[in-house]
């Protein structure tokens, strides 16, 4: 019996014993396999989560290219910018870091709330802006205190620093990117809050200008101070951008402008490089990226001269006499006159029951289209219109480029308008007067032009009859110093006339400055080869056929002043085209301004603006 109780006892304790092993083993098996999912299945996720904790990628923004005029003068550069973030993951506490920080540094409440309360969107990790350029008293504050400030991150950033604060309408500004820009796909390498190009050049070239951002691997510790850098991917800096305007000369243009407004375009006839372009008044770029209050803003938009438009190629005006220049082309080309051809200007002209004015009340006497165009003889285009008619007038309008863009690169450029018969029968429903041709034929009426049109108009009959596309980058350069484009002529079109045609327009033309009568004898200089046309634009129609431009006081309804104008001198050519809005006469208030940026621009001394000489 002894032996079968100790028997029995042997194999209960072998079980339990055997139990115990195999719970032991079972135990270890599951060790085993929850270390190896962790380190095997699922090490490489939390190796990544581990180095997250301690390894960052930061990005370096690239030094946008330089912008300089075509002697190298710098316009545009960059500055740094020190920029304050957090890191809500490491600003632990988070309320009690902000409340330190706020001691140092002046920060918006809403972007404390949104810190505070979470919903800034960004990941835990990933900065969070709290303040763009920061001043030196700023910075060196947070530095001195960042033991004490955990979470808190200062990036130095480049930032768009306009030097000479010259040629705004043309040089442009840049602006934070919106939403909208970040759907269309057209800035790929963007993300928010990047500035990009708005106006401008800064917009036209943006994608040369822009570069290629780097980035940096780093070490923090657990405040999220930065320990090492472990890897940097160098940044590609944009390319370097030459514009074709001279610097020297854009001042005196802008100087003769300030206090007018208007538009000024100087443009070399031989190539159609721009050397100078003004719109009047003008704006401070550097606004645009360090900021504005809300005042300036409303300040500048609902300023009625509309200081952010740029007049010379959005601007649309009716060209006036300046218009004559086509009329007498389309009518000799046409045959309806000739160089002999000559009418009677007793100071109207009557079409149907109705009389039509010209500018000269006592009239020119008997005029040829050269002596026309130098006295800006209303009737004597009065009938040459007539003869053409106004479809014939704007097929050669058309193909002197007006009634459409010129192509320069530049947003928001405006066509102006040519009239025709069709179009203004689909315009307003009803048909052409023959009595609207005559206005149309001294460039009134329906006509539109903007500044540029009429300076590319004025150079191509200066070369010979080229009309060449506008160009305002003279040639872009990468970080390397190495030239990546160089900008070459690029004929449009030549004008609708023979060698003949032009050669009597442009002795109208020189006579217009040098002749006795003259309209525009103010802009003679001498040594200097100067040819023109003035201008005065209606900016409504007078009901009193018989009212003089004198009697009108209210300023608003004033005429435009306009006068296109080449000089010469030996080989070298200047075309320029200015517009004065309300200046009445183009003889007194534009032509002067041509003038001297014609001086200006082949360095001859400076004379006093002499008093008015009528239109």
């Amino acid at each position: 019996m002894r032996l079968t109780f100790k028997s029995v006892g042997s194999e209960w304790y072998k079980h339990r014993l055997t139990f115990a092993a195999a719970m032991i083993l079972l135990a270890f098996m599951i060790l085993f396999g929850r270390l190896f999912y962790l380190q095997v299945v699922e090490g490489e996720e939390f190796r990544r989560l581990s180095q997250n904790n301690c390894i960052r990628l930061r990005g370096i923004s690239p030094a946008r290219g330089i912008i300089s005029d075509c002697n190298g003068t710098i316009l545009v550069d960059n500055r740094p910018s020190f920029n304050l973030s957090i890191i809500p993951r490491d600003a632990k506490p988070k309320a009690e870091t902000l409340e330190r920080l706020l001691q140092y540094v002046h920060i918006p409440e809403e972007t404390i709330a949104a810190v505070i309360d979470g919903k800034n969107g960004t990941a835990a990790y990933n900065p969070v802006l709290l303040k763009k350029d920061m001043n030196r008293d700023e910075l060196a504050a947070v530095e001195v205190h960042k033991f004490d400030l955990p979470g808190i991150v200062v990036d130095i950033q480049p930032k768009r620093h306009y030097i000479s604060r010259h040629a705004a309408h043309l040089i442009g500004y840049l602006g934070e990117i919106s939403p909208d820009e970040l759907k269309s796909g057209k800035f790929p390498d963007s993300r928010s809050g990047d500035y990009v190009g708005k106006y401008g050049v800064e917009k036209a070239a943006e994608k040369y200008l822009k570069g290629k951002a780097g980035g940096k691997q780093v070490e923090v510790n657990a405040t999220g101070q930065v320990v090492r850098t472990l890897l940097t991917v160098d940044p590609v800096s944009g390319d370097n951008v030459w514009l074709t305007i001279d610097i020297e000369l854009q001042k005196k243009a802008e100087a003769l402008m300030d206090g007018l407004v208007g538009a000024l375009v100087a443009v070399r006839p031989d190539s159609g490089e721009i050397l100078a372009m003004v719109s009047s008044p003008s704006f401070d770029q550097n606004g645009f990226v360090d900021g504005m209050s809300h005042g300036e803003w409303r300040d500048l938009v609902s300023n009625p001269f509309y200081p952010l438009q740029n007049k010379a190629v959005s601007g649309e005006y009716p060209p006036a006499s300046t218009y004559k220049i086509v009329t007498a082309m389309a009518g000799l080309e046409e045959g309806v006159i000739d160089a002999h051809t000559t009418f009677f200007c007793p100071g109207y002209y009557q079409f149907g029951d109705r009389i039509f004015r010209c500018w000269r009340k006592g009239g020119h006497g008997t005029v040829n289209v050269q002596k026309a165009l130098a006295v800006s003889c209303d009737v004597f285009f009065y009938q040459t219109g007539q003869r053409l008619g106004v479809d014939r007038l704007a097929r050669y309008a058309e193909a002197c480029g007006l009634g459409q863009p010129t192509g320069v690169a530049l947003s928001h450029e405006s066509s102006g308008l040519i009239p025709t018969s069709a179009w203004k029968k689909k315009r307003f429903g009803v048909s052409w007067q023959k009595g609207e041709t005559l206005s149309i034929a001294i460039g009134q009426g329906y006509n539109l032009a903007t500044p540029l049109q009429m300076a590319v108009l004025t150079a191509a009959v200066a070369n010979g009859g080229t009309l060449y596309r506008p160009q305002i980058i003279r040639k872009r350069e990468n970080a390397l110093g190495e030239i990546v484009y160089e900008c070459e002529k690029e004929v449009v079109r030549r004008l609708p006339v023979g060698s003949k045609t032009l050669e009597i327009i442009k002795k109208g033309l020189w006579d217009v400055v040098n002749s006795p009568r003259g309209t525009a004898r103010l802009a003679r200089i001498d040594g200097i080869d100067i040819s023109g046309k003035t201008g005065t634009a209606q900016v409504f129609s007078r009901k009193n056929e018989d009212t003089s431009w004198k009697e009108i006081t209210l300023d608003h309804l004033k005429p435009h002043a306009w006068f296109i104008a080449y000089g010469v001198r030996h080989l070298d050519q200047i075309a320029v085209s200015v517009i004065v809005e309300h200046g009445e006469h183009g003889s007194s208030t534009a032509a002067p301004i041509a003038r001297e940026v014609i001086r200006a621009y082949f360095n001859q001394p400076s004379k006093a603006i002499s008093s008015s000489l009528g239109r």
